[in-house]
């Protein structure tokens, strides 16, 4: 059976290998030996007979390496390598500070005493420092938060990171193939990526895609999208580029469920160069094994605990209710489950499975359920900076220490919430400490609206220097400082209904 192969308008063809495909090269294989065999001098027939244990030790072997081959050559090109990527740091301008932040909101905003009391018991709780970004329409007098001010935002965070990772890697950007761009609640006309392909003037060809709507775990959910395109695209370099807008989600009106956006979000973004050549597998960073996904939007309270709508003033804004934390964990949860007998030693697993038999079966058992020590698989763990009681709580269920919860603390604190880029900061500060080791673990877990959740492992391919362009190149020797005493945001989702 010859090979399935699909046509797309102006963009090359390409063949999926199944394993039809596979067993016909393998007959063919076969039938070339036995031919070859029936017109050498040596007739086959008389082989047999005179080599029969020979012959039947041969065939088996013989067709075991071809097999072998087969396998090898097919999974060759499916390796898919994290070439390098670039976090975009705003300018020092846009810094601003928790006072600051009230200041120009109640002058700017109109905000209620109320609210902006509310507000500062916000900030005061996130985990976010004073040196978090804004845009400049926000900064602005007056505060613009038109489409053209958010559009700007958005072009000046991604051009800003794809202009320094082409400068990392030496990519053109004809040699591109693949285009995934990630807003995830922003959405222009025409779409971010067509923003993109104008700017780079990208190939007619390129397979282009734009995500929007999917919130803070849309990165990872765009990571296995890509991750199947070069699956099918043999030898590309797939760009894969997320973002937000700050300036075109602010809450105007006093509805305290929709406040949160405002206070903990933040200017951010990161452009990513993935590839399945050969070639790149001595010179990349990270090698892509796993991607999960899980999600929980069949269930109201998962469905309703984020939700964009507008107030009784017509005020348009994102809810957030005191379900998000309830929806989160079970989320995490499925998703957890998942990964682990993926990435854990099987040690680990068979107590856990004893742990759960000896508490169901043994009647007046007082045994404690067993937590997964993740940390013996997972060398850095990198979760989404939704909030400080959601992290504290990863910490606890998943054995981390407080090294390695380390980076997604300090990048709350830092760059505060930059949604789906948040963990590309997080990798950016440990490379910038030199923790990256030939070898190590990377597990990515990101979740948002909906509710969804997504988890990626990565393999260090080699040790990471401190890189030169890094966000935190300036400032990594001042980390990590202590946020312990920071408060927990989980009794305000109550005081918010």
């Amino acid at each position: 059976m010859s090979q399935q192969t699909f046509h797309f308008p102006n963009q090359q063809s390409f063949a999926i290998n199944s394993p039809i495909n596979n067993a016909a090269s393998i007959a063919h294989m076969l039938k070339l030996v036995i031919f070859g065999t029936m017109f050498s001098t040596i007739d086959l027939m008389e082989l047999i007979i005179i080599y029969p244990k020979l012959f039947l030790i041969l065939v088996p072997t013989l067709i075991i390496v071809i097999f072998w081959y087969v396998f090898c050559k097919s999974t060759a090109g499916s390796r898919i390598f994290l070439v390098d990527f670039a976090c975009y740091k705003p300018q020092n301008n846009q810094q601003i500070c928790r006072q600051n932040f009230l200041n120009r909101s109640s002058r700017e905003l109109k905000f209620n005493s109320d609210t902006l009391k509310f507000m500062d018991r916000i900030l005061q709780r996130s985990g976010l420092g004073d040196k978090t970004y804004v845009s400049k329409g926000l900064l602005s007098d007056p505060m613009d938060m038109s489409t053209k001010a958010a559009k700007e935002e958005v072009e000046m965070a991604v051009f800003g990171a794809i202009d320094e990772l082409l400068l990392k890697t030496g990519v053109r950007c004809e040699e591109i193939g693949i285009l995934v761009s990630v807003c995830g609640v922003f959405n222009i006309m025409p779409s971010l990526s067509s923003v993109i392909v104008k700017r780079y003037k990208l190939r007619e060809d390129i397979r282009s895609y734009n995500m929007t709507g999917m919130g803070c775990s849309a990165g990872l959910i765009a990571l296995g999208l890509v991750q199947n395109l070069l699956k099918v695209h043999d030898n590309s370099y797939a760009l894969l580029v997320t973002t937000e807008s700050t300036t075109d989600n602010v809450y105007k009106g006093n509805d305290r469920s929709k406040l949160l956006s405002n206070c903990v979000f933040r200017v951010g973004a990161v452009a990513l160069l993935l590839s399945n050549k050969p070639s790149d597998q001595n010179t990349c960073k990270y090698e892509l094994v796993h991607t999960v996904r899980s999600q929980t939007a069949n269930t109201d309270r998962s469905y309703n605990c984020i939700f964009m709508e507008e107030d009784e003033q017509g005020h348009r804004g994102i809810s957030i209710n005191k379900d998000l934390l309830y929806a989160a964990m079970k989320t995490i949860r499925s998703n957890i489950s998942t990964v682990a007998p993926l990435v854990l030693p099987l040690s680990e697993q068979f107590r856990y499975l004893m742990n759960i038999i000896v508490r169901r079966f043994r009647t007046g058992s007082k045994m404690e359920p067993y937590n997964l020590e993740f940390s013996r698989a997972i060398d850095h763990f990198f979760p989404h900076v939704g909030g400080k009681p959601v992290l504290d709580d990863l910490q606890k269920k998943l054995g981390f220490s407080d090294e390695q919860m380390e980076a997604s603390r300090m990048t709350l604190y830092r760059f505060g919430n930059t949604s789906n880029s948040s963990i590309w900061y997080e990798v950016a500060y440990v490379e910038a400490k030199g923790r990256v080791k030939k070898g190590d673990t990377l597990w990515q877990i990101a979740f948002g609206s909906g509710f969804k959740c997504s988890s990626v492992i990565w393999r260090a391919t080699r040790s990471i220097d401190r890189d030169e362009m890094n966000p935190w190149r300036d400032e990594i020797d001042e980390f990590p400082v202590d946020v312990s005493k920071i408060g927990a945001l989980s009794d305000l989702f109550v005081a918010s209904k």
